[in-house]
């Protein structure tokens, strides 16, 4: 479970996010929708401990800021950070004693097989392409079994297929018991795997849909309801 618990983060008299407060529960795909300039941004640094802020966030019962918390938790950035002049093998292994894993190799061969990646393990980073360096960030997080997941736009450079690929894991994930927060542009692409979303617009959480209480409208036209944006406007 990811909990954010009236979350405040100001910039000198700016507030990117103003009291936010979202569950993103075990079991479920939470997406964490908004256009450009919402706050979006700052809320996952928050949730990342990469920003301080005042409020508080939990992870799976813990602070997020403890040893406790970070073991549970995975991340896959928008723009993956890896190591240029390290191969696909040589992050595993970095990552593994990073978090002292010992039964990980078989996670790591179904994810290669998954991403399509077992023929590129030896290639360093910097020679692959930006969707295969999205799908090593993928990896990297989700070889350590994580119960809790934030994806920040996760389809970015992927191709069609990657696409079915990922949203399939992300399901399986989901079945698996893991909270799954998504921040994404792109509603479109999860209309028909969400469980919850928060729309978050001018630092502030402005709806919060469940596939139960929406009926028959549709998650994009609430997105435009509470945005102010019109039917073709970018989610």
């Amino acid at each position: 479970m990811i909990e954010v618990k009236h979350v405040t983060k100001c910039y000198g008299k700016f507030k990117a996010v103003d009291d936010v407060s979202l569950t993103a529960l075990g079991g479920k795909i939470t997406v964490l929708l908004g256009p450009n300039g919402a706050g979006k941004s700052t809320t996952i640094k928050s949730i990342t401990n990469l920003l301080k802020f005042e409020g508080e966030i939990q992870i799976c019962g813990y602070d997020n800021k403890t040893l406790e918390a970070k073991k549970s938790f995975a991340y896959i950035p928008e723009t993956p950070v890896l190591y240029d002049s390290l191969t696909i093998e040589e992050h595993v292994e970095f990552i593994a004693k990073a978090y002292r894993l010992k039964e990980y190799k078989e996670i790591v061969e179904r994810l290669l097989i998954l991403f399509h990646l077992e023929e590129k393990r030896k290639k360093i980073v910097k020679e692959l392409s930006k969707g295969m360096r999205q799908k090593v960030s993928m990896l990297l997080a989700l070889m350590i079994s994580p119960k809790a997941l934030l994806v920040d736009e996760p389809m970015m450079g992927l191709d069609p297929q990657s696409i079915e690929d990922t949203l399939r894991l992300l399901v399986d994930l989901k079945n698996a018991g893991v909270a799954v927060l998504v921040s994404t542009h792109i509603i479109d692409v999860f209309a028909d795997v969400w469980d919850e979303a928060y729309i978050l617009n001018k630092g502030k959480i402005v709806y919060h849909a469940t596939r139960e209480n929406i009926g028959e409208e549709s998650l994009k036209d609430i997105f435009f309801t509470y945005t102010d944006r019109e039917v073709g406007d970018e989610a």
